[in-house]
């Protein structure tokens, strides 16, 4: 597994490429990377799923971690092209559409920053 990172503006986005797995992680994990783009002030963070390929219950836990963080100071988090059994699991889990904002591709994600966020029902 690999994490690329881009800053594009004032958002960051994350590649992930590779199953997000506890096998597959090394260090530096999703949540360190997040949590020194959030140090650093930056407050909107975009998780692109497009090239990543099984995430496991690690992987999910990263990204409650990294959107909790993310949302405790005041930050935007999307995730953008998830793989079919990461939307499912997020969907079982009442994750999306309640709690995480998905979208199907990093552009329609990107496109969404510049909108108000929608409030979340529960």
């Amino acid at each position: 597994m690999e994490i690329r990172t881009r800053i594009a503006g004032d958002m960051v986005v994350f590649g992930i490429e590779g199953d997000f797995t506890r096998v597959t992680a090394t260090p530096p994990t999703l949540y360190d990377l997040v949590k020194a783009q959030l140090e650093d002030g930056r407050r909107k963070i975009l998780v692109n799923f497009e090239k990543a390929g099984f995430v496991d219950s690690f992987g999910v836990r990263q990204i409650i971690q990294t959107f909790t963080s993310t949302k405790d100071l005041g930050g935007s988090f999307k995730i953008a092209a998830p793989p079919r059994q990461l939307r499912l699991t997020l969907e079982i889990t009442k994750l999306v559409p309640d709690v995480l904002d998905v979208y199907p591709s990093e552009e329609s994600a990107v496109a969404s920053f510049a909108q108000p966020p929608e409030p979340k029902s529960g």
